[in-house]
């Protein structure tokens, strides 16, 4: 059994959906299809359940009649006969009748994350009544019943995998599964979600949870690329990575694949594969255990990086200081990204300023702080880069114009990474696009 995951764009026009319908039956292993919420409707939502928290309810009434519009449009392209429209129609009533509902109601977090919830059920639903249609046997699989999260707001896994396989031999008779990514149940049984970005991550964890064939995140790239191509012209799919390189680019900035969504498919060593719902024909990217090759693969960048510098000539050297330094930012869950050390300073970087008053106000004991923002972290990546040395010849001969605030080399085998100011960001890609990659 494979994994299939639609992502937002892919789902996004009632054409897209057809297509998806085609490319989930176009061989006969069966399979658990994951799909996002139609694109745009979670930034609606977002929009909706802001406007409510802020007791603006004429606003989010106003936001909702028009996401109404966009679905009643969307059905009228999506499914021909009349009793699938009758039905389809029913459906988004039904989810907008509880959005209407929530204007009237006293308004809390777990309510929050209700309203976030509907996209995917909305875009499974009507992906369903289309297969319907079709006449194509399926069955929508509730991801509420199985994907669940602790109090620390992790996955379950071993629970995810009990409860989903248990489902699955309920209904050993379907081949083909329909579900929804991106929400769970958190550790009180309410309705909750995996962050931005966990349809990805929902794909990985069944993936896992079911020791799949494949897992295939399914977007409108081609695969994962050796640059940006938003920023750089000329730029080239990747035919493989492996899971090590992979989670490298995800987590500092490669906007196909979501930074969780590796360790789940690694953990049950299942191959992923990154493939372009427009050019179904492309070979895309393979992620697996092997990485094939040595040396450079690709470079992401990570913008909105904050640096702080703590200087301290009488602690740096003190037994336990950076000890001490860690747990102000394990108090405030905020992770570090890179880290530098000398003689009297320790500089390192977050991706966050969620905390940054309380965290610089509990570094102040330790030293001077400075904080810095408007910084970008660009990461070379590839296998035992960190042992080629001409790699290193290479980048910063490519990058000698760039002011570079920090480098972190060494704590990976895959991963050079680079602090830069974010004005030098495009330029910066660009010149290692020509100096590194030769395009």
């Amino acid at each position: 059994m494979k994994v299939m995951k639609f992502g937002g764009t892919s789902v996004g026009k009632p054409e897209r959906m057809h297509q998806v319908a085609q490319l989930v039956t176009a061989d006969a292993e069966p399979k658990i299809v994951v799909l996002s919420a139609l694109s745009g409707t979670t930034n609606a939502l977002v929009a909706i359940g802001d406007a409510i928290a802020a007791g603006n309810r004429t606003g989010a009434k106003n936001k909702i009649e028009e996401l109404e519009a966009h679905y009643a449009n969307f059905i009228k392209q999506l499914v021909e006969q009349e009793e699938c429209v009758a039905k389809a129609t029913a459906i988004t009533r039904e989810h907008f009748e509880f959005l209407d509902i929530i204007l009237r109601i006293s308004f809390s977090d777990a309510l929050y994350k209700d309203i976030l919830a509907q996209g995917e059920l909305l875009s499974t639903k009507l992906f369903s009544v289309y297969l319907q249609e079709k006449g194509i046997d399926h069955l929508l699989l509730p991801a509420l019943e199985f994907m669940s999260i602790d109090v620390n707001e992790e996955p379950e896994l071993p629970a995810i995998k009990y409860k989903l396989n248990k489902l699955l031999q309920q209904h050993s008779d379907k081949k083909l599964f329909i579900t929804q990514g991106y929400i769970c149940r958190n550790a009180r049984g309410e309705v909750d979600n995996l962050k931005r970005g966990g349809s990805d991550y929902t794909a990985s964890l069944i993936a896992a949870a079911i020791n799949a064939s494949v897992c295939e995140i399914w977007t409108d790239i081609d695969g994962m690329h050796n640059n940006d191509p938003r920023v750089v012209n000329k730029t080239v799919p990747i035919s493989q990575l492996s899971f090590d390189e992979a989670a490298e680019l995800a987590y500092f900035g490669a906007k196909i694949l979501h930074p969780t969504c590796i360790w789940p498919a690694q953990h049950s060593n299942v191959p992923v594969k990154l493939l372009n719902t427009m050019q179904p024909q492309a070979a895309g990217t393979t992620i697996a255990e092997d990485a094939q090759s040595t040396g450079v693969k690709a470079v992401a960048a990570k913008d909105g990086i904050i640096a702080i510098k703590i200087k301290s000539s009488r602690m740096l050297l003190a037994y336990g200081f950076l000890r001490k330094v860690f747990e102000v930012f394990e108090k405030y869950r905020t992770p570090i990204d890179m880290i530098t050390t000398s003689e009297v300073a320790v500089s390192l970087t977050i991706d966050t300023d969620a905390h940054l008053p309380e965290i610089i106000k509990e570094l102040e004991p330790f030293g001077s702080v400075e904080a810095e923002d408007n910084l970008t972290i660009v990461s070379v990546v590839g296998n035992e880069i960190a042992e080629t040395p001409e790699v290193l010849k290479k980048l910063f001969d490519a990058i000698s114009t760039i002011p570079v605030r920090m480098v972190s080399y060494g704590g990976s085998r895959h991963n050079i990474s680079l602090l830069i100011g974010s004005e030098y960001k495009k330029e910066a890609l660009q010149l290692i696009n020509s100096g590194v990659f030769g395009l």
